[in-house]
Parts: C-alpha cells; structure tokens; sequence
C-alpha cells in the first residue's frame, strides 16, 4: 500500500515530468525546466495543449504536403514554373557604338 497524503503518486509524477519534458524539449528553448516545474497547473497545461495543437498542425500540413508529392510524382510530367513569355522586345538590348 502506497501512501500519498505527502507526495504525488507515481503515476501522476510520471505524467508531471513527461508535461514539463515535452514543453522544455519542444519549446526550442523557451522555457527552463524550472520555470516550467514552477508554473501554475493551468498555464502549464495552457502551454503544453498549446505547443501540442501547433506540433500537430504542423503533423497534418507536412503529411499534406507530402501526399501531394506522392501524387504529383505518379505523373511522367515534369512540372514546370507558370511563367508567361513577354512578347516586347527587351530593354536590356543594347548596340555598341562602332568607332
């Protein structure tokens, strides 16, 4: 039998300093891991669903991307920029003069 009355349980401990793991590490250098460690539970929970929502739309739109070049490549074409010739002639042409 674990008694908890003057500390956490382990399970919870474990939960704590994987949160404060994930904002430290994923935080690209925000935060220390005593700020964090020190923080009320809302703003640490606040900060962590925060940096997760941004990690995971980060997720989604690189998967995206990566989706549309597995179907761009399925195609023999090569893609090519969309860049319309100008039919003026150019001002950068130039005559020497003749001596």
């Amino acid at each position: 039998m674990v008694l908890t009355f003057f500390g956490l349980t382990p399970e919870y401990r474990v939960q704590i300093f994987s949160q404060i793991h994930e904002i430290v590490f994923h935080g690209n250098g925000g935060y220390d891991w005593e700020t964090v460690y020190n923080m009320p539970l809302w703003l640490r929970r606040f900060t962590f669903n925060k940096l997760k929502e941004y990690y995971d739309k980060q997720s989604e739109e690189a998967e995206k991307q990566q989706n549309q070049l597995k179907n761009k490549g399925n195609a023999k074409e090569i893609s090519r920029p969309n860049i319309t010739p100008s039919k003026q002639t150019p001002t950068y042409s130039y005559k020497a003069p003749k001596k």
